[in-house]
């Protein structure tokens, strides 16, 4: 088996649905269905990464449901593919107009917060959190900030997020240190 590139995580099998195989899906994607636009997917196992292609998939209630290529046992799907994280390779990720972001791309990155005409180490932006309003950036400090504790630093780019610089992993925000 070909090893992937490098992976983005755009989903989750949570569990199965009925008896033929088929699962049922968590979209990380907006819309949801777009999941189901991309083949392969790779599955993370406790033996590394599964390439997988889809049979089939739609819109099951308020969720998704896809049936694997060759799995027609519910047993099989369970003990094979249930709590198993989907992944995609980046290159298969529609391109972002300039100045958009994966949040996969924001992960990971050092956030400054250039307050009051002073720089501030916070930490790195450790997750995304989606709310209604806005996303949120949970920054987790290290030895090397304020302190380690956490933050949420609203994503509002040209109010809170002032530059993104993928080049240098950095994010700089004008947020209070304090906050």
């Amino acid at each position: 088996m070909s090893e992937p590139e490098k992976l983005v995580t755009i989903g989750r099998i949570t569990s199965v649905y009925g008896v033929r195989g088929w699962v049922k899906i968590h979209s990380f994607t907006e819309p949801m269905e777009n999941i189901l636009a991309f083949s392969p997917w790779w599955l993370r196992g406790s033996k590394g990464w599964e390439k997988v292609e889809i049979a089939e998939g739609r819109r099951h209630g308020k969720g998704l449901i896809a049936r694997i290529e060759g799995v027609d046992d519910r047993d099989v799907a369970q003990e094979q593919y249930c709590q198993r994280d989907i992944a995609v390779e980046s290159s298969q990720m529609p391109a972002l107009q300039e100045g958009e972001f994966y949040w996969h791309q924001l992960e990971g990155l050092e956030v400054v917060s250039d307050f009051e005409g002073k720089q501030y180490q916070l930490g790195k932006v450790v997750r995304i959190m989606e709310t209604g309003a806005n996303d949120v950036l949970v920054v987790r400090g290290g030895s090397d900030g304020i302190e380690s504790r956490e933050r949420l630093v609203p994503y509002v780019p040209g109010e809170f997020v002032t530059s993104i610089d993928l080049e240098l992993g950095r994010v700089t925000v004008n947020w209070d240190p304090e906050f």
